[in-house]
C-alpha cells in the first residue's frame, strides 16, 4: 500500500509540470470567436452543419495536442481562410468594425455635452436677466402666495 501511494505522488509530481505547460484552452473558449465557413454564423450557433462538426473536431484535436487558442485559430484559418475567424482584420475595411462605433460613441457624447450646456442656458435665462433686486421681489410674492 505504501509502495502504491508513493508511485501515485512520483506520478502526479511528474505530470504537474506537463499540465502547466500546456496552455489550458477549451472548445468553448474557442468556439465563441470563430465561424463557421458554410453557414456564416458563429461555430458555437451552427449546431446542425457537418462542417461545423468537423471544424469542432479539428478543434478538439488541437486542445487536446496542447495547442494555446491562437495557435487553433491559427491552424483554422490556414485549414479554412480567414472568414473563418470572427474578429475583423485590423486593416482596410475592417478596420471599420473598429472605428466607427468609437466615433459614434465620442459623437453622442459631444451631443449631449452640447444638449446639457443647452438646457443649462435656457432655464437660467430669464433671471440673469433681471436685476437682483427684481429676482428677490418675485421670490417674496411667490412665498407669499404659498403662504401655509
Amino acid at each position: 500500500m505504501k509502495r502504491a501511494l508513493a508511485t501515485l505522488l512520483i506520478l502526479l509530481a511528474a505530470a504537474a509540470p506537463a499540465a502547466q505547460a500546456c496552455p489550458k484552452t477549451t472548445l468553448e473558449d474557442v468556439e465563441d470567436e470563430v465561424m463557421c465557413p458554410v453557414c456564416g454564423t458563429p461555430l458555437e450557433l451552427a449546431t446542425e452543419a457537418p462542417q461545423a462538426a468537423r471544424e469542432r473536431e479539428l478543434i478538439r484535436r488541437l486542445v487536446d495536442g496542447c495547442r494555446s487558442k491562437e495557435q487553433v485559430k491559427a491552424v483554422l484559418a490556414a485549414e479554412f481562410g480567414d472568414e473563418v475567424l470572427a474578429v475583423p482584420g485590423d486593416d482596410g475595411f475592417d478596420l471599420a468594425a473598429y472605428v466607427v462605433p468609437g466615433l459614434a460613441i465620442v459623437v453622442a457624447f459631444l451631443a449631449l455635452g452640447m444638449a446639457a450646456l443647452r438646457w443649462r442656458g435656457g432655464r437660467g435665462g430669464a433671471a440673469a436677466e433681471q436685476p437682483p433686486s427684481a429676482v428677490a421681489r418675485r421670490l417674496e410674492s411667490d412665498l407669499e402666495r404659498y403662504d401655509l
